[in-house]
């Protein structure tokens, strides 16, 4: 007697298809392809926006540092002797207490 719902292995090995395996392999190939694409994007977002972010800081140091040399430059200009201040007459170092642990 015949089993009707016997395969053979080699009908088996049959139903992998190349076809269906180049499919599959194509499909995959595709998404990860579009990944790369958006992964690609996206590195290219974020370096312009922290290239954005560099400038503005930039900008910002640019304005502290004005403003840092306007205030020198009012020091240097400034006659102490015309604001009231006299030159030391003696200069004295007052003694502090040992800062080691041997006392």
């Amino acid at each position: 007697m015949r089993n009707a719902a016997f395969t053979s292995p080699a009908r088996a090995r049959a139903s992998f298809s190349p076809i269906a395996l180049l499919t599959g392999l194509v499909a995959t190939l595709g998404v990860a392809y579009v990944g790369l694409i958006a992964v690609v994007m996206a590195y290219a977002a974020v370096t312009v926006q922290f290239s954005q972010s560099v400038r503005s800081d930039e900008a910002q140091v640019a304005v502290l540092e004005g403003q840092y040399l306007s205030a020198i430059a009012g020091i240097n200009s400034t006659d102490y002797a015309a604001a009231g201040y006299a030159k030391p007459i003696a200069e004295v170092y007052v003694p502090g207490a040992r800062a080691t642990a041997l006392r």
